[in-house]
């Protein structure tokens, strides 16, 4: 409530964060039980207990998939072994359900998770992310829900993921797209790449599991080296940590130290995600 949620995010956060013992139905009475003098935050709670009862097995389903990935790391586990790690939960996930295994608070709903896909296509080209002569990667494409937007928004654009079970979903979505294409990574580099081969570089909701990796420093610098002079890569949330300044402080850090502009610092542009995103871009070109 404090942090001004929309009902479908904050449900997502119920999923994460509540135990599973704690059914739907006992999510939704704790929520009408809870009393705001503001009407505002009143119906906010009365519309999450009414999705909440009105689509239980929805939210158990995105609880199942939420868990199937874990952020925490083992002692002694390596970059290669988290990557690792993350990849077959991903692959879990996904086999419960597609949404929700890369948008929790599309609450497995196709029609949520497009909503949200073509808000942020908009934003990306507001920005001057996109073009019909723009060669884009997205780092992290999941199932290639943005790809199957972005591919008439866009000259040429480079899916990458560490999920075998995603790859095979982002290029049946995709397949009647000649300009896409989808390409399985270790998740450890960019080294399948050129120097200086995109205009654009995409990370959405793919770098906290980078920083949980301990591959964030590395691919930052690796999105320099794939970015022509002028290029800018949108990072759609650093970190999943509570602290905004932090993630902040970081990417100014790292785009100072690989000579890159940050232009976006730590906005939330929308409506239908709580994701938060920074811009940077390639020194040298305007």
């Amino acid at each position: 409530m404090a942090d001004d949620l929309s009902v479908d995010n904050a449900v997502a956060r119920l999923a994460v964060n509540v135990d599973q013992a704690t059914s739907p139905m006992q999510l939704a009475d704790i929520a009408l039980d809870m009393r705001s003098g503001r009407i505002s935050r009143r119906c906010w709670l009365e519309d999450i207990a009414t999705t909440l009862r009105g689509k239980a097995a929805a939210f158990d389903e995105v609880r199942r998939a939420a868990a199937c990935v874990s952020h925490d790391r083992a002692d002694g586990e390596t970059d290669a072994m988290t990557v690792e790690r993350l990849a077959g939960g991903f692959d879990r996930a996904v086999a419960i359900s597609p949404a929700a295994s890369v948008q929790l608070s599309s609450l497995g709903d196709e029609d949520r998770l497009s909503a949200t896909t073509g808000e942020v296509a908009l934003w990306l080209e507001r920005q001057g992310l996109l073009g019909a002569h723009k060669h884009i990667l997205d780092i992290g494409c999941g199932i290639g829900r943005l790809e199957y937007v972005l591919g008439a928004m866009a000259g040429h654009v480079v899916g990458i993921d560490i999920s075998p079970g995603m790859i095979d979903i982002a290029r049946r979505r995709c397949a009647g797209l000649a300009n896409v294409e989808f390409h399985l990574t270790l998740g450890l580099d960019l080294g399948d790449f050129a120097d200086a081969s995109f205009d654009c570089v995409l990370a959405m909701d793919s770098f906290p599991y980078l920083v949980l990796a301990g591959v964030a420093e590395r691919h930052f610098g690796e999105i320099a080296r794939v970015l022509r002079q002028g290029g800018m890569a949108a990072i759609l949330n650093y970190s999943y940590r509570t602290s905004p300044d932090a993630d902040s402080a970081d990417t100014n850090r790292l785009a100072r130290a690989f000579g890159m502009d940050v232009l976006v610092d730590g906005e939330m542009p929308f409506g239908s995600w709580d994701g938060t995103v920074f811009v940077v871009r390639r020194s040298g070109g305007t």
